[in-house]
């Protein structure tokens, strides 16, 4: 029987809807409807502009393709949070991860509860952009707004609350607000209330792959009744749900965040992961992720943005393959972690001045600009993937690039290149089909992870990418080090 899944994947620079069918064992996916994603700011603050993602997410549920649904599955960025008012309105645009509301407050928080004790709970890296800090923020700033609230959910969780009327936090994008008790899997409260942040307001959690409900009536005749899946509402956890990333396999979700990891059966929570800033993200049935987010893509976009704004508009394919010229190799080089680059005004600028603080050549054209930073995030790769084998005592073969990165032939053969291992690229829509995948076990169209694996697999051929210059990237490697040393210092 072929069956209909409508995944909707919200990014950071635009949202999707995704149709899947599965037929006689093949899955096939489409784009049904894109949408931009851009953040507005109000008063000051960047905020996200929540109200027209629902509309678009809306015309998309009319129009479907005509196909009888089996579910609907929402998943999304992490750490970014919504305020539910008593009577079940939207309180204010969740605010962006990138607003600067957050400047200070780690130090703020651990003055309260330690590093050391908020990371042996939730076994979370550190990045002010967590919602721990954020809540925070809010609370200090804008007291009486938090006092109005009676539930806190993520993004995901919001749009499920809208298609179906029920609040629940899906446990996989739960996790990446450092709320979650690593070990038990439950809301770290006696945490929280010693930093002082409210936890009346968490909602229940659920597992992914948990149908939380059917599609209410309002929001669309056509599909009501059709029911809601929970997949890995985290776009990362989608993603790697689609995969097998486990033994000497590490995943690497590359878009405009890189995650590079891989999936245990137990966190790793120990001082040296710790120190190393290493993340252990809720995966699915049962799973953990553990990982490191790395500034990724980005870096361009955020140049590319730039550029747009002077009247330069230029396609990533044509940065990328003037990037090529063998005659930009390794020029400059950046950290893609260094804290300025999180939100510059002017990011090609920014850039700029590193390479001058580190006495290396400023890019000047475009193609510079963009050769820098692949073939830096290609480094960053590697030392990143040197602490991952350090923490799990096993050496990794393969690199598994899911997500739009794995469509940049550079940046994949430059990741085989400085890593010296073999890269494997694909599936590009990893995220839907990870979403996918989840709701076809939730309904029973599948049995197992495994079995959604392998369809996916089978339906999506990846491609294979051997080290061919990795004696050339040594030679660069120790100064590329040298660069994310003084990025710490």
């Amino acid at each position: 029987m072929t069956a209909h899944f409508l995944a909707f994947d919200l990014g950071a620079e635009s949202g999707r809807a995704m149709l899947g069918t599965l037929d006689r064992g093949v899955l096939g996916v489409r784009e049904i409807h894109r949408f931009a994603n851009e953040p507005v700011r109000q008063n000051g603050s960047l905020q996200w502009d929540i109200h027209h993602l629902w509309q678009e997410m809306r015309r998309a549920l009319e129009y479907n393709g005509g196909s009888r649904l089996q579910s609907v599955g929402v998943d999304g960025w992490g750490v970014d949070y919504a305020l539910i008012g008593e009577r079940g309105d939207l309180l204010e645009n969740p605010y962006h991860y990138r607003d600067r509301r957050t400047s200070g407050v780690m130090e703020a928080v651990f003055e309260r509860v330690s590093r050391e004790r908020i990371y042996a709970a939730t076994g979370i890296q550190f990045l002010p952009i967590n919602t721990i800090y954020q809540l925070y923020a809010a609370c200090r700033a804008t007291p009486s707004l938090i006092d109005a609230a009676r539930a806190l959910v993520t993004i995901p969780d919001l749009v499920n609350y809208w298609l179906t009327g029920e609040l629940t936090s899906e446990y996989t994008v739960a996790t990446t607000t450092q709320f979650i008790d690593a070990r038990t899997r439950t809301w770290a409260t006696r945490m929280l209330d010693e930093i002082g942040l409210p936890t009346r307001l968490l909602q229940p959690l659920v597992q992914p792959g948990t149908m939380i409900g059917t599609l209410q009536a309002s929001v669309s005749a056509a599909g009501a009744g059709t029911p809601v899946v929970a997949p890995a509402c985290h776009d990362t956890a989608s993603a790697v749900a689609s995969v097998s990333a486990s033994g000497n396999v590490a995943f690497l979700s590359s878009g405009t965040w890189s995650l590079l990891g891989t999936e245990l059966r137990e966190p790793v929570i120990t001082s040296r992961a710790l120190a190393l800033n290493f993340t252990n993200e809720g995966g699915v049935c049962g799973t953990t992720r553990l990982l490191k987010n790395i500034g990724g893509l980005w870096l361009l976009q955020s140049c590319r943005r730039h550029w747009k704004s002077q009247g330069l508009d230029l396609a990533y394919e044509a940065l990328v393959a003037g990037a090529a010229d063998e005659r930009l190799a390794f020029r400059s080089l950046i950290d893609p972690d260094y804290p300025p680059f999180l939100n510059p005004a002017n990011m090609p600028a920014t850039i700029a001045e590193y390479c001058r603080t580190t006495a290396q050549p400023e890019p000047q054209e475009p193609t510079e600009f963009t050769r820098a930073i692949l073939e830096s995030l290609a480094f960053k790769y590697r030392a990143v993937l040197e602490s991952l084998e350090e923490l799990t005592g096993r050496r990794v073969d393969e690199i598994r690039i899911v997500g739009g990165g794995s469509r940049n032939r550079l940046l994949k053969q430059w990741t085989a290149d400085a890593t010296g291992r073999v890269v494997t690229a694909g599936p590009v829509e990893a995220t839907a089909l990870g979403n996918i995948g989840l709701q076809m076990m939730a309904t029973g169209a599948v049995g197992s992870l495994s079995e959604a694996r392998a369809i996916i697999d089978r339906s999506f051929p990846v491609e294979r990418f051997e080290p061919v210059a990795a004696d050339r990237w040594d030679a660069e490697y120790r100064r590329f080090q040298h660069y994310v040393e003084f990025t710490c210092a």
